[in-house]
């Protein structure tokens, strides 16, 4: 079977003879099913499909050519490409099955169908300027109703696992039954103000040591809300420091304790999968998009809870994250449980705009100040 490969034209030959040392030092540094670089009359022909470009990058360093420097911006003008092993892959990355009519066959197979037929309007509103980029110190159903509808563009947020509930309260199933009622009331209104397009993203970790799928209910009470959910993403903390010591079972199948590393981020649109923006407020590169649309995200857990004295506060970079892959700079963002203002400070560092609530004047006080010192991040993409 013959190699496919991509053809490029890098350029016109002159020197000949100082041309084919570099040419054939490019050939023994790659292999024949990787790249081969050839002449046809004076025309100099790179045969991709597939190459490490660091290495290439090292290989131009160390001599100092012409033509490897124009071979590498060649290969870096084509802006699709895959991802295998740490080479980009130039050849049949993105081949798929194909389909014969794809539309007719979802929309007979209904697409999303637990979410058709919802009463969402179409009409987004701006956010007032008294909401705007603020923290608000103050219980977040109550805020949140001073807003018009369809104000946001994303929400991301990270639900307590201790507001309005009583914990010397020995009735558990009361206290669940209470503190989900709660939250889905604040749900509801993030929903409201959340603009036709938007999306909800919730940092969720289950409550595996009392059986409760949190991540599964709160998914069902978006599902019943008709919202559509655009995916799933594993936040792996890579974190082995679970004892092995379990409830009920040591050595045994009788009920063996499984451990977990990671967490949920569960994500939901309102009305339609697309979010339109602007082109020019798109601030993800090719490398980060390619690297963050593949649902595991490995990210260390927050290292610095004293200094903000918060005890459950996710890392920016899973902020950071979510933000560049699922909204375009001066974007809305809006958390309602903000905490110490990880999700606002992150929203002002890519440029987006921003709402932090919660009921905790000590916390609003360090999301402010922290908020405050945060640097606008000032990165063109090329």
């Amino acid at each position: 079977m013959t190699k496919k490969y991509k053809e490029l034209i890098i350029k016109e030959l002159q020197n000949r003879e100082g041309e084919e040392e570099v040419i054939d030092l490019f050939n023994k540094t790659f292999m024949n099913d990787e790249a081969r670089l050839e002449t046809k009359d004076n025309t100099l022909i790179l045969k991709l499909c597939e190459i490490d470009i660091n290495k290439l990058i090292n290989l131009s360093k160390k001599n100092d050519s012409d033509i490897l420097k124009d071979v590498i911006d060649k290969i870096e003008s084509i802006k699709s490409y895959g991802l295998n092993n740490g080479k980009r892959n130039y050849i049949d990355y993105n081949k798929e099955r194909k389909v014969e009519n794809r539309k007719q066959k979802e929309k007979k197979r209904g697409i999303y169908y637990y979410a058709q037929n919802h009463s969402f309007s179409k009409k987004n509103n701006e956010i007032p300027k008294d909401f705007e980029n603020k923290i608000i110190c103050g219980d977040s159903l109550e805020v949140l109703k001073k807003l018009p509808d369809n104000c946001i563009d994303l929400v991301f947020t990270s639900p307590p696992y201790n507001f309005g509930l009583d914990y010397s309260d020995n009735e558990d199933d009361h206290k669940w039954e209470k503190y989900f009622e709660q939250l889905f009331a604040i749900f509801d209104e993030t929903i409201r103000v959340l603009k036709y397009g938007g999306r909800i993203i919730v940092n969720v970790q289950p409550l595996f040591s009392d059986y409760i799928p949190s991540h599964h209910i709160i998914s069902k009470y978006f599902i019943d809300k008709k919202m559509i959910w655009k995916g799933e993403i594993l936040w792996e903390k890579n974190n082995y420091n679970c004892k092995y010591t379990a409830w009920g079972s040591w050595k045994s199948p009788s009920s063996p304790y499984l451990k977990y590393t990671w967490e949920f981020l569960e994500i939901f649109s309102k009305g339609d999968l697309k979010h339109k923006g602007k082109k020019e407020d798109i601030d993800i590169t090719d490398e980060e998009f390619k690297k963050y649309v593949i649902a595991k995200w490995s990210i260390a857990p927050e290292r610095n809870m004293k200094e903000y004295g918060h005890p459950a506060m996710f890392p920016e970079k899973l902020v950071e994250q979510a933000l560049k892959l699922f909204s375009y700079k001066n974007d809305i963002i809006l958390d309602p449980f903000n905490g110490v203002g990880t999700t606002t400070a992150v929203a002002k560092k890519l440029n987006r705009r921003y709402l932090g609530i919660d009921i905790s004047q000590k916390y609003c006080d360090i999301a402010k100040k922290r908020t405050e010192q945060t640097k606008i991040e000032s990165k063109l993409l090329f």
